[in-house]
């Protein structure tokens, strides 16, 4: 599925928390909710930042973040390309095959006990 990355599209379809971030700031950092949490409902994506003790700078930092994961998951994979098998592979894939039915087949009685 394609998701939109403009930033009105990414605006509408977020839901946005604020929280107070941890770690050093001070004041401001203990008591301002600085910290930004987005989700990104139609693709469940949930991006935090928590770099600045700006919530506007934390804001930015997450819809550039959220941007660049949606423009990886709207790149289509590449295909893989199919190869042959190499023959000494094939010979390898055979003899392990050979020499495991040899080993059950000595696991059977010898036909002079039966």
């Amino acid at each position: 599925m394609k998701y939109a990355t403009d930033r009105e599209s990414l605006e509408r379809d977020t839901e946005k928390d604020f929280f107070r971030g941890s770690g050093p700031g001070g004041q401001r950092r203990n008591k301002v909710e600085t910290g930004v949490r987005l989700v990104h409902t139609p693709s469940g994506i949930v991006i935090e930042a928590v770099e600045t003790r700006s919530q506007t700078q934390n804001k930015e930092i997450a819809f550039a973040r959220l941007k660049k994961l949606l423009e990886a998951l709207n790149k289509p994979r590449k295909r893989r390309v199919p190869t042959r098998t190499p023959a000494r592979a094939k010979k390898a894939r055979l003899k392990e095959k050979r020499a495991l039915s040899e080993k059950k087949q000595q696991r059977n009685r010898p036909a002079s006990e039966l």
